[in-house]
């Protein structure tokens, strides 16, 4: 499949976004560690969900998942292995090793690979689940890990890391006695897991910091939640409105979710209003440079937002600076933005310039992960002539039916084979 996108059209209109799949994951996975029924709602209806589903089917759930809303509940636990033909398909679900430890006091997993936009290792998750009170086995192929029961204890994660963050979390609200996590990663999708978890019983305190502390507690409950919108998506159509002369305004917005995007908006000229959990996004015909975009941990410029902001400004007056500090591979994008006649100087790995003004011309570009793949899509929408963007196979694990949501907002855009 393809999207084949004729640019030079403002969006225009109003769009709601779907929930954020990076809060959907964890707050899946952490389903497990209660027998009662959980129902999700604003649950996105993409193919990362759909394949952890599947794996939370292999270990024992029961489900359904219908307009968004899940329905899962998990009374037995049937495997604590998972096999890796799922993992290879899905990296995410290494947020599943703090929910089955704790459960089942065992948990095996194929050792998960690189990706995309870089190595990851998972070093940070295994050292602190060992401060846990677990015992790790390895291999190059898998990891085994197992405990006698988890006992709380202070940790200072060696890395801001999300999942690891997302694990600990887990692990910690069925050990016994109180576990301080500092470093923690306090990102939005976080703070969704975490009130999920207290809605279940959980007993968590310092949400939205980089200090939690968790009272152990024997059993969790069940419980009605529903996910935030994706933060993510929202800056994505803000991007886009900026990038082609729109005027859209974006439902359940949070608005200190992102508030550096904001800022950076506004650096460009673009106009923003914030009035009753949205945000009304106006571009402006003549875009001012940025100096930097730095990317950074929650509250900094988020990593996921940088090649949509980056392919926005090659329309920008002057000289714009990247500066990727989270993964080597995440400036991939631009030798696809070269290919529309972008003008790109790269510095290092995770540094370049973008030189604008440049007017992007159609031709068929590739998506080398879901951020970029989004980047893909704004510089379609951008660009003069037809564009044809493949691997969109990326695209739709993060971005649920966003053709058809562009195309309420007036883009050009079809899905084709």
């Amino acid at each position: 499949m393809r999207y084949v996108v004729h640019g030079g059209r403002p969006l225009k209109g109003t769009v709601t976004p779907s929930g954020s799949k990076n809060a959907a994951l964890p707050i899946v996975a952490a389903t497990i560690l209660t027998d009662e029924k959980i129902i999700l709602e604003n649950v996105p209806d993409i193919s990362d969900i759909r394949t952890l589903l599947r794996i939370m089917k292999f270990l024992g759930s029961e489900y359904s998942f219908k307009n968004n809303k899940l329905e899962i509940q998990t009374k037995k636990i049937k495997e604590t292995s998972i096999p890796h033909k799922f993992v290879s398909k899905l990296r995410g679900s290494i947020v599943l090793l703090g929910p089955l430890l704790a459960r089942c006091r065992e948990v095996e997993m194929a050792f998960p690979g690189g990706c995309v936009i870089g190595r990851r290792p998972i070093d940070t998750h295994l050292d602190a689940l060992k401060e846990l009170d677990a015992t790790i086995y390895s291999s190059p192929n898998k990891i085994r890990l197992t405990t006698n029961g988890l006992k709380g204890n202070e940790i200072t994660l060696k890395e801001i890391s999300v999942t690891a963050t997302e694990n600990l979390i887990a692990a910690a609200t069925l050990a016994q006695d109180e576990t301080i996590i500092r470093l923690a990663a306090c990102e939005p999708h976080v703070q969704d897991m975490c009130h999920f978890l207290v809605n279940c019983g959980a007993k968590i305190e310092g949400i939205g910091s980089h200090a939690l502390k968790i009272q152990g507690v024997e059993k969790l409950s069940g419980t009605t939640h529903r996910v935030i919108a994706d933060y993510l998506e929202i800056g994505t159509f803000a991007i886009a409105a900026v990038a082609t002369e729109g005027d859209i305004t974006i439902t359940e917005a949070r608005r200190h979710d992102l508030d550096i995007l904001w800022q950076k908006l506004e650096e460009t000229g673009a106009r923003l209003e914030f009035k009753n959990k949205a945000v009304h996004v106006i571009g402006s015909q003549n875009l001012n440079p940025i100096r930097k975009v730095d990317t950074g941990i929650f509250p900094k410029f988020p990593t996921d937002l940088q090649s949509p902001f980056m392919v926005m400004l090659t329309k920008a007056n002057g000289v714009s600076k990247v500066f990727e500090t989270l993964f080597e591979g995440r400036l991939n994008y631009l030798f696809e933005l070269e290919k529309m006649g972008a003008h790109i100087e790269f510095l290092n790995p995770h540094q370049a310039l973008i030189v604008g003004p440049t007017k992007l011309k159609g031709t068929e570009i590739a998506s080398c992960d879901i951020r970029a793949g989004a980047g893909m899509i704004i510089a379609a929408l951008m660009a003069e002539g037809e564009t044809t963007i493949t691997s969109i196979n990326y695209i739709e694990r993060g971005y649920e039916n966003i053709h058809e949501k562009l195309q309420k907002l007036g883009a050009d855009i079809v899905r084709a084979e």
